[in-house]
C-alpha cells in the first residue's frame, strides 16, 4: 500500500517539498492544497514586476498547476483551504473555494507550508483607506499594479523599511513616484547594524526618497489621502505599502494543538517533525534554530524554505536528515547598492550576552586600475579568543554579494578568522585584487587576536575626544576639507616621525585617517617607539557614515535633495575638464580633485568621474564652503559624475 501525503501550501517550501517526494519514489500519493490560485511563482521578484523592471507577469509563475501536476504527477488542488487537522485520526477538512464544498481527507504524513502573513497593525483610518496595499502573493502584485497603472499616483508612502518595503521604495521611484519611506527603528533592514544601514540611508536620500526614522504611523485621515505620524507630522499621500513585516500562518497548527513557539512559529525538531509526529512542518510559518547562537529564532527566507523542503520530503520517505538550522544569510539590491549579511548582528549578540570583536574594512571590489573599480564596506563580527566567526555584512555596488557567501561558506566550514587569511580565492584584475576583500578582514581580524592591533569602535570616539583623549588623523590636510573628526591633530603619516615628539607618551594615542589603513601604519609606527596606541576602526569613512560631515556653512543656498545646487535653466553644461579618479583609493581622488579645480579659471566648469563616492561625502558642503558650484551629480550604473563650477 503506497504512502499517502499531504502538502498544505506551495511556493517554497510546500513545491519543492512535492517534487522531492515525487523524485524519490513513483508510488507515493501526493496531494498539494493550495489557498490561493498558484501554487508556485516568484514571491521575491514582485516589487521587480510593480517597477516594470520584470515586464511580462507570466515570468513570475514559475510552475503552473497544469504543467507541475503533469511532470511530477500530483493532485493539486488550488483554490482550496484546509478548514481543521484532525491530529488523532490523520484527516483533514478542506473546502473547495471554488463551489464552497467541504469534504474530508486522511494521510499518512502531512507537511505544513503555510508560510507568513503581513502584519497589520490597528492603526485609526485604515479600514477607510482605499489605497493602501500589503504584498504577498500574485493577487497583492496585481492590485498595486493596476492601482499604479491605473491612478497614476504622484505620492506614495511605504511604512517599514526591511526587505519588501525597501524594494518597493526603489519600484515606486521607478515608477516616477515620489516616495517618502517611515521606519520606526533608528535604521532600516534590521539584518545589518546602524553603521552599515547609515550608507544605505544616504543613498536613498540621493535617490531622492524622503528617509523617516524613528517614527510611526499614528492614523490615516481622509481615506488614506494623509498619513499622521506619532510625532504630529502630516504626510500627503496617493497611496501607502504597509511592510511592517510578517508573522506566521499558524491557526491550522494551533487549532490542531501542534506546539508553538512564543512569537507563534510551529515548533519541529530537527527533522522538521512538529509535535505531532506524522505532522512536519517548513518554511516562514516554523521556528529554526539560529545556526551561530544555538537559539530559537524566526528567520522567514526562501533558501531556507526550499531546503527545508527538501529535507521534510526525505525524512517522510524514511531518511532520517537533520535541519541544521538557518544562519540567515541574505541580500537585497538597493537602487545602485547592494546589501548583504550573513550570521548574527552586533545588536543579536549583545542581547544574548556574547562578547565579540568587529572589524571594518573599505576595499574595493575589484583591482583599482581595472575601470568599474567600486568601493565595499565590509564589516567582520567574530571571537577575539577562538576566532570564531559570528557574522558579516556588506555594502557596496559591485562584489559583495561573493565576499558574504564565501564567509558565509566559511562559518558552516567553521572556519576561523585566520583561515579566511588562507583562502585561494580566484583573481584577476576586473574580478577582484591579488588579496582579497575576505583575506583583508581575515588579516585585520588576526592582527587584533595576536595583540598586533589595537582598536577602537566610531562610536566610542566623540566620548574618548571629550575626555581628553589624544586623536591624531594621520590623512592629508587637503583630506580633512572634506571632513574630520572634532577634536582630532592633523599628523600626515610620512611625517609622523618627525613629529612624535609633539605626543605624549603618558597617554593613549588614538589614530584615525580615512578608512584605517594608514591608521594601522601609524599605530605600528608609535607603538614600535614605545607609545600606547590605538586605532580608529574603519576611519574616518565608517565614522561619518554615522555621524556625518562637519563642515561648517556660512549663509544659505538653494539645493535640490541631492545637495546640488538649483539651475534655474536647462541649459547643457559646458565642460572645461573631465578629471577620472575611478578606481584610486584615498588620499588620491582628493589630490586629483583639487589639481584640476586649481588649472581651472573662474566660471569654468570640471566634471568628475568617481566610483567611491565615501572620501568625497562632504563635496557639496566643501564645495559651498571654497565659494564654487555644485552644478549637478549624476549616478549611471557604479560612476558616480559630478559638474562644479569654479567661482
Amino acid at each position: 500500500m503506497s504512502t499517502k501525503v499531504i502538502i498544505v501550501g506551495g511556493v517554497a517550501g510546500g513545491a519543492t517539498a512535492a517534487a522531492r517526494l515525487r523524485r524519490i519514489s513513483e508510488d507515493v500519493e501526493i496531494i498539494l492544497v493550495e489557498r490561493g490560485e498558484h501554487i508556485s511563482f516568484a514571491n521575491c521578484g514582485l516589487p521587480y514586476y510593480i517597477g516594470e523592471t520584470i515586464k511580462e507577469r507570466s515570468k513570475l509563475l514559475v510552475q503552473t498547476v497544469k504543467g507541475m501536476s503533469k511532470r511530477f504527477n500530483l493532485d493539486i488542488r488550488n483554490l482550496s483551504e484546509v478548514l481543521s487537522i484532525d491530529p488523532q485520526n490523520n484527516k483533514l477538512t478542506i473546502k473547495n473555494l471554488r463551489n464552497g464544498e467541504e469534504y474530508e481527507e486522511t494521510y499518512d504524513k502531512l507537511l505544513l507550508s503555510p508560510g507568513a502573513r503581513p502584519m497589520v497593525p490597528p492603526i485609526l483610518g485604515l479600514s477607510e483607506n482605499m489605497s493602501a496595499f500589503t504584498l504577498r502573493n500574485i493577487p497583492d502584485t496585481d492590485k498595486i499594479k493596476t492601482y499604479v497603472d491605473s491612478n497614476k499616483p504622484k505620492k506614495a508612502v511605504v511604512i517599514g523599511g526591511g526587505f519588501i518595503g525597501i524594494e518597493m521604495a526603489e519600484n515606486l521611484v521607478d515608477r516616477g513616484i515620489d516616495v517618502t519611506l517611515v521606519e520606526m527603528a533608528k535604521q532600516i533592514m534590521a539584518p545589518i547594524d546602524v553603521e552599515m544601514a547609515s550608507i544605505l540611508h544616504t543613498h536613498l536620500k540621493e535617490k531622492g526618497v524622503h528617509l523617516v526614522l524613528e517614527n510611526g504611523v499614528q492614523a490615516f485621515t481622509e481615506q488614506g489621502k494623509k498619513v499622521l505620524l506619532s510625532d504630529g507630522t502630516e504626510i500627503e499621500t496617493d497611496m501607502t505599502i504597509l511592510s511592517i513585516g510578517v508573522r506566521p500562518e499558524n491557526e491550522l497548527a494551533k487549532s490542531a494543538g501542534l506546539e508553538l513557539g512564543e512569537r507563534g512559529g510551529i515548533i519541529v525538531n530537527e527533522y522538521l517533525q512538529t509535535s505531532k509526529e506524522d505532522i512536519y512542518a517548513v518554511g516562514d510559518a516554523i521556528e529554526v534554530v539560529d545556526y551561530i547562537n544555538g537559539k530559537k529564532a524566526m528567520i522567514p527566507l526562501a533558501g531556507p524554505a526550499n531546503r527545508q523542503g527538501r529535507i521534510a520530503a526525505n525524512n517522510m520517505m524514511g531518511k532520517k536528515e537533520k535541519y541544521q538550522g538557518t544562519m540567515g544569510t541574505s541580500i537585497a539590491k538597493v537602487f545602485d547598492l547592494t546589501v548583504a549579511a550573513t550570521g548574527n548582528n552586533e545588536k543579536t549578540l549583545k542581547h544574548l550576552g556574547i562578547t565579540y570583536e568587529v572589524v571594518h574594512i573599505h576595499p574595493s571590489s575589484h583591482a583599482g586600475y581595472y575601470p568599474g573599480a567600486a568601493p565595499i564596506a565590509l564589516k567582520l563580527i567574530f571571537d577575539k579568543s577562538t576566532g570564531k566567526i559570528f557574522g558579516a555584512q556588506a555594502v557596496g555596488a559591485d562584489g559583495v554579494d561573493k565576499r558574504i557567501d564565501v564567509i558565509a561558506t566559511a562559518i558552516k566550514g567553521e572556519l576561523t578568522v585566520e583561515d579566511l587569511t588562507n583562502l585561494e580565492l580566484s583573481y584577476a584584475p576586473p574580478f577582484s585584487s591579488a588579496k582579497d576583500p575576505v583575506n583583508m578582514a581575515g588579516y585585520v581580524a588576526s592582527n587584533i587576536m595576536d595583540g598586533e592591533l589595537e582598536h577602537i569602535q566610531w562610536h566610542e570616539v566623540d566620548q574618548i575626544v571629550s575626555d581628553g583623549g589624544v586623536l591624531i588623523d594621520v590623512r592629508e590636510p587637503m583630506e580633512r576639507e572634506f571632513g574630520f573628526i572634532k577634536g582630532s591633530t592633523n599628523i600626515p603619516l610620512n611625517d609622523l616621525r618627525d613629529r612624535l615628539s609633539e605626543l605624549p607618551k603618558d597617554q593613549t594615542i588614538y589614530v584615525s585617517c580615512q578608512v584605517g589603513l594608514r591608521g594601522y601604519l601609524a599605530s605600528q609606527i608609535l607603538k614600535n617607539r614605545g607609545y600606547k596606541v590605538k586605532n580608529v576602526d574603519g576611519g574616518w569613512k565608517t565614522y561619518s557614515s554615522v555621524l556625518g560631515g562637519n563642515l561648517a556653512i556660512d549663509g544659505k543656498t538653494t539645493t535640490n535633495d541631492r545637495r546640488d545646487t538649483e539651475m534655474k535653466s536647462t541649459i547643457e553644461i559646458k565642460v572645461d575638464r573631465v578629471v577620472d579618479v575611478r578606481g584610486l583609493t584615498c588620499p588620491m581622488p582628493i589630490i586629483e580633485l583639487k589639481k584640476g579645480i586649481e588649472s581651472l579659471d573662474n566660471g569654468q566648469v570640471l566634471e568628475l568621474h568617481v566610483t567611491d563616492k565615501g572620501a568625497l561625502n562632504d563635496l557639496p558642503t566643501w564645495s559651498e564652503k571654497a565659494g564654487h558650484t555644485l552644478l549637478k551629480t549624476v549616478q549611471e550604473g557604479k560612476i558616480i559624475k559630478f559638474w562644479i563650477e569654479k567661482k
